[in-house]
């Protein structure tokens, strides 16, 4: 009897929930902060050096400074900054949605130490005799622009105006910003058309007065920008610019365009392949995809984060990582109907014994995201960020709604003989009554040999890694500038761009590319790398002349040399420990020699992605790191379920000899192979559309992933599970730990 309570339940749930996405999603879509290379902005990480010999860089002085960039960014106008410290003497300032990068940059470096002095550059007042908020910006006599500045001491004043009219002829009072003992001088200066100093007048006559005009050849907005700096105090210290990456506004639009409609794309294929593959539960599980990324927006909305575009390919990837736990649910469900099972026992076995597979898979991945978090750069870290959410909410929506929706239409009982809508044809299903415990679940992979071919596997991985090391050792690595310092500059335009044109828009402004490649679909980007850090004066050169020359402001990246080493160093040390993380839980989780096979198979992964790249001369930069490293954690995700499945056998098995665990492994790779294949290709799908329709920022990112997924499909069937075949055939035929076998293998409760 059909128990319509159920269905209705359904359908006041799903009414429930698409109510609430549907009132709500729109404001959390419009709250949630966008990174600046969404919206164009620039990031610069600061060396704090001591303004005088003998000072020393503290926790107080640190948070001075970070305190007078918080007045200077107030000045700029530019809502919701953010400045941390990090380490002993470091300050990361960064700026989204910054029109003006030029006039930013400037501004935040500036150390507005404001000084009056003679023309023997002795010092005679300074910053310090002004009044707090006291200059703004006014017109002289005769209506130029200048700065009006507001004395403490009248007295004082009179007492210089009265020194320097003493030095007559020279009696000039000369003001300057950011006065460099032993480099600058009135001398040097006074005969230039645009000298350093900011005015030089000539006194007449004493002034006992605390009204104070600073006349120079200013625009109005240069006086207005000198008294907002005067109002925002001088630096207490000296920065060093040491690594930095500006984007322009619309790169930042294009960039979230492109990506956004990707992940649309991606979606829309996955929700199709779902419900043509699965039926019924493909449907429940749009369902739960659907709510999966609304938690996930709402989630990151409530944590106050920022989204930016490798977060972005992170929540796109995320989603074919969801579908994961519905695959391996629902796979396991068809088994147990295959078995000649009632759809509702079929439903609590699969769910029972799928749940263990998902939870390691999930965790390792975990494992990769936290590590990513603590040795990536801001923008890996917003995509570890997202990826960490991605998997915590896919396990709240694809494991437990997932089975609370799917459990109310199966429990109405109206499709108990209907294992059509769970994806299985009656003509496969066996007869209950002559199943037992050995049966083999019905696959149309039975014929399939996996183990046979198990040497041709490792030859052609062996050959494919001594041409990998061949190819290191001769082409290298195209490194980008997070590894090998130096500058990038990207530059767009509205037609076809040529590399000669580029590299002599280059030269005119004196400097030369170390090389100039084009991208994009119509090669409308053109990106230039530099050996050696450019300046700010540079910096500034290049946007004014490209947003000039091309419309667009070019986004521009610098790298030190210690900044480089730093992140190298740390890449390599990210996936050392998620290698060790991963050895360590598989280890526990399952056995040893499993956890040996795993990580072989992963570095294996990993090195082909490191090949591929310096084959292909692709570059190199942190994206790559974090790809490589999503490999590491997702990639073992098949593993885990074949050796899950190689447990799962065991259990029911006793193994005496050596052709016994040929069969087990044989068994479990034929019977996982076609849910190994579906939950790699959800992924491949959303790589793919980020590849074809995203973002060029990205494009790297998306091939290394790509590559590592294919390798990663492969290694898990031909390679993992054979070497743990070998090993513990090796074992057994010495006759070591032979009771410890079943043990071994035994799932834990």
């Amino acid at each position: 009897m059909v128990k319509r309570s159920r269905i209705i339940a359904f359908f006041l749930l799903l009414l429930l929930l698409g109510g609430t996405i549907g009132g709500t999603a729109e404001k959390i879509v419009r709250d949630i902060k966008l990174g600046l290379d969404l919206q164009g902005g620039f990031e610069i990480l600061y060396e704090v050096k001591p303004a005088k010999k003998g000072d020393k860089i503290d926790k107080n002085v640190l948070l001075s400074t970070v305190s007078a960039l918080n007045k200077r960014i107030n000045v700029l106008g530019v809502s919701e900054p953010n400045i941390q410290i990090e380490g002993k003497n470091r300050i990361r300032v960064q700026l989204a949605g910054v029109k003006d990068q030029n006039k930013a940059r400037e501004i935040l470096s500036t150390e507005a130490k404001l000084t009056f002095r003679d023309v023997n550059d002795n010092v005679l007042m300074d910053g310090s005799d002004l009044v707090e908020g006291g200059a703004k910006q006014t017109f002289d006599d005769k209506g130029k622009p200048c700065v009006a500045i507001t004395l403490k001491d009248a007295n004082k004043f009179k007492q210089v105006t009265e020194k320097v009219l003493s030095m007559a002829p020279n009696n000039i009072l000369v003001i300057w910003l950011d006065f460099k003992e032993g480099v600058d001088s009135y001398a040097k200066e006074v005969g230039k058309e645009h000298p350093k100093f900011i005015s030089a007048a000539r006194v007449d006559q004493v002034f006992n007065q605390t009204d104070v005009s600073i006349v120079g050849n200013f625009t109005v907005d240069e006086a207005k920008q000198l008294a907002d700096l005067l109002n925002a105090g001088a630096l207490p210290v000296e920065l060093k610019e040491i690594y930095s990456t500006s984007v322009g506004a619309q790169f930042g639009e294009n960039a979230l365009q492109k990506t956004v409609f990707a992940g649309i794309v991606a979606v829309a294929i996955i929700f199709l392949f779902m419900i043509a593959f699965y039926r019924l539960p493909g449907l429940v599980a749009v369902i739960t995809l659907s709510v999966y990324i609304y938690l996930i927006l709402l989630i990151f909305d409530w944590m106050n984060g920022v989204l930016t575009l490798p977060g972005i390919a992170a929540l796109i990837l995320g989603v074919g990582m969801a579908v994961d736990a519905n695959i391996i649910t629902y796979e396991r469900i068809k088994d147990e109907i295959k078995l000649g099972k009632s759809i509702m026992s079929a439903y609590r076995a699969g769910n029972r014994g799928s749940f263990a597979t998902i939870l390691d898979a999930n965790l390792t991945t975990i494992i990769a995201g936290v590590v990513l978090f603590i040795y990536g750069t801001s923008s890996v870290k917003g995509f570890a960020t997202m990826l960490i959410i991605s998997i915590l909410a896919s396990f709240l929506t694809n494991v437990y709604l997932t089975r609370l929706l799917l459990g109310l239409l199966v429990q109405s009982r109206a499709f108990n003989k209907k294992p059509q809508y769970f994806g299985v044809h009656p003509s496969v299903i066996l007869d209950i009554t002559k199943t037992t415990d050995d049966t083999n679940i019905p696959t149309k992979f039975e014929r399939l040999d996996f183990v046979k071919h198990s040497k041709k596997f490792f030859i052609f991985s062996g050959a494919l890694t001594v041409v990998g090391i061949v190819v290191l050792l001769t082409a290298k690595l195209n490194l980008g500038i997070d590894f090998a310092s130096g500058t990038r500059i990207e530059v767009m335009g509205k037609t076809t761009l040529n590399a000669n044109e580029i590299t002599e828009q280059f030269e005119q402004l004196g400097l030369e590319p170390k090389d100039v490649v084009l991208s994009g679909a119509q090669k409308e980007i053109g990106v230039a790398r530099f050996i050696g850090v450019l300046s700010q004066k540079q910096i500034s050169e290049v946007k004014t002349h490209f947003k000039k020359l091309y419309g667009e402001e070019p986004s521009v990246s610098t790298v030190s040399p210690t900044v480089g080493k730093e992140l190298a160093r740390n890449a390599f040390i990210a996936v050392l420990i998620a290698s060790v993380g991963i050895i360590i839980y598989v280890a526990v989780r399952f056995e040893f020699y499993m956890a040996l096979a795993a990580i072989i198979a992963l570095l294996h992964d990993a090195f082909l992605i490191v090949a591929f790249f310096s084959l292909t001369r692709l570059e190199v930069d942190l994206t790559f790191i974090a790809a490589v490293l999503t490999i590491i954690g997702y990639s073992i995700n098949d593993t885990i379920v074949t050796f899950d499945r190689i447990r799962y056998i065991m259990k029911k098995r006793k193994v005496k000899k050596a052709e016994d665990l040929v069969e087990i492994v044989n068994k479990s790779l034929q019977q996982t192979f076609g849910r190994s294949v579906n939950t790699v290709l959800t992924v491949i799908i959303t790589v793919v559309a980020l590849l074809i329709f995203g973002s060029e920022s990205i494009r790297n990112f998306s091939l290394a992933l790509l590559v590592g997924l294919i390798s990663g499909a492969y290694s898990s069937l031909f390679i993992a599970s054979q070497l743990w075949l070998v090993w513990k055939s090796k074992q057994l035929k010495e006759g070591k730990r032979k009771p410890q076998i079943e043990k071994d293998l035994e799932p834990e409760v």
